[in-house]
């Protein structure tokens, strides 16, 4: 008879902890013979080790039910877990340092919300006020720092990168680990990453953490590895190089907040900014600074601030990124400027007819009061012409996947 399928697999990434390795699986073990009522399996990854960590992985294969060994020729935890969770058939993939330093009993609450189809990615966080963390004043100051520099550069609003302890279901993990390049330290956060631009959403735990004193992780240089990655990821990010639209599509997470009111909401701001943008240039160039005629000063200023509208509502409103589509995009915001243009210069050539001598005031305001009813014909062109490519809603395959685990599940405890 055929074993069981697994439905988590536990990987734990070594290079050369020969001396640690077997306390630390079998802790491991115990703990989820007790507490995980389903099918599991543990996968030690050796890293190219040196010492003799692959004959203990083998011995505990051996020895231990469910637990097998996996040898990588190189080193990296990014790229055994790439590898290994890749390979796993598994629904439900984890992983968690060897050295064991996050307290057990947080491995349930961080698979539940998986298993249940709630999330897509689940981590251990040390900086929850909930949090009960030992460790010293260098690492808590570089973690937090780090940290801040992922909320600030990258827009994270997870608050845990690099802690060893996180999870994620295998059809996720199928759709994002072709994209993370580092096969280091920095493969979590890319990780993390690609999956909040993707719309997927991460679960977080606060966890009990100790810190290994024995550690061998260069914290200096592994920050500064960390370092160049988040310029890289930022710089795809961008351009528009990664993705994280299409996956946002295939896994159905649109925001929940992408319908007609949002759209109006939206709009609506970039639409105020983009009206004091173009008063603000139209004031300037008609002035006595630069002395362009009324009409051409409108005409200029509006250029500007369509380009400047289109840009902002293209990315914002409707949630286009990346260069597809672009030069269409503000080709046909141009046909729009067009007939925005024609309106206002009515607008101003009435008033001209009407009052000669009208101050620049009146004419602003008449420009302003002229594109204010312009900006419904542009919304609706912008809605129901520039931008149809973009779904309003996609079907949920995450939702689907969720559903397919909690009825594996059911099966198993039946």
């Amino acid at each position: 008879m055929s074993e069981p399928l697994a439905v988590l697999d536990v990987v734990i990434p070594v290079h050369n902890e020969q001396a640690t390795l077997a306390a630390c699986v079998r802790r491991l073990h115990a703990h989820l013979v007790a507490t995980f009522p389903y099918p599991f399996q543990i996968t030690v990854a050796d890293n190219a080790s040196t010492d003799a960590t692959l004959t203990v992985a083998d011995g505990l294969a051996a020895q231990l039910v469910g637990v097998r060994a996996v040898h990588l020729t190189q080193k990296g935890r990014g790229r055994a877990l790439n590898q290994v969770w890749l390979d796993s058939e598994a629904p439900i993939l984890a992983y968690m340092d060897v050295d064991l330093s996050t307290d057990l009993d947080a491995l349930w609450p961080l698979l539940a919300p998986l298993m249940s189809g709630h999330s897509d990615l689940a981590i251990g966080t040390r900086l929850h006020r909930d949090s009960r963390v030992v460790r010293g004043a260098k690492r808590e100051f570089i973690s937090r720092s780090y940290n801040l520099v992922l909320r600030t550069a990258l827009g994270a609003r997870f608050s845990d990168a690099q802690c060893g302890f996180k999870a994620i279901r295998a059809d996720v993990a199928r759709e994002l680990l072709p994209l993370v390049e580092d096969p280091t330290w920095f493969f979590d956060t890319e990780l993390l990453v690609l999956a909040q631009r993707s719309g997927l959403r991460i679960h977080e735990v606060p966890v009990d953490w100790f810190d290994d004193p024995d550690s061998r992780v260069d914290v200096v240089r592994t920050a500064t590895d960390d370092l160049r990655g988040v310029w890289r990821v930022q710089r795809a990010l961008t351009s528009g190089r990664l993705p994280t639209e299409e996956i946002r599509q295939r896994m159905g997470r649109v925001p929940p907040s992408s319908g007609v009111g949002a759209h109006v909401v939206r709009f609506g701001i970039v639409g105020t900014a983009s009206t004091v943008l173009h008063l603000g240039l139209f004031a300037l160039l008609a002035s006595g600074l630069v002395g362009l005629g009324s009409q051409t000063a409108n005409l200029a200023a509006l250029l500007l601030a369509t380009v400047a509208n289109t840009a902002a509502n293209r990315r914002w409103t409707f949630g286009v990124r990346g260069s597809e589509g672009i030069a269409r995009h503000h080709a046909q915001a141009l046909l729009v400027f067009a007939a925005t243009w024609a309106m206002t210069s009515a607008a101003l050539a009435l008033v001209h007819a009407a009052w000669p001598a009208s101050a620049l005031t009146v004419q602003t305001l008449v420009v302003g009061v002229s594109t204010v009813a312009a900006t419904l014909v542009k919304f609706v062109a912008m809605r129901g012409w520039i931008f149809t490519d973009v779904p309003e809603r996609a079907p949920d395959p995450g939702a689907h996947a969720g559903t397919g685990l909690r009825e594996l599940v059911r099966d198993l405890d039946r």
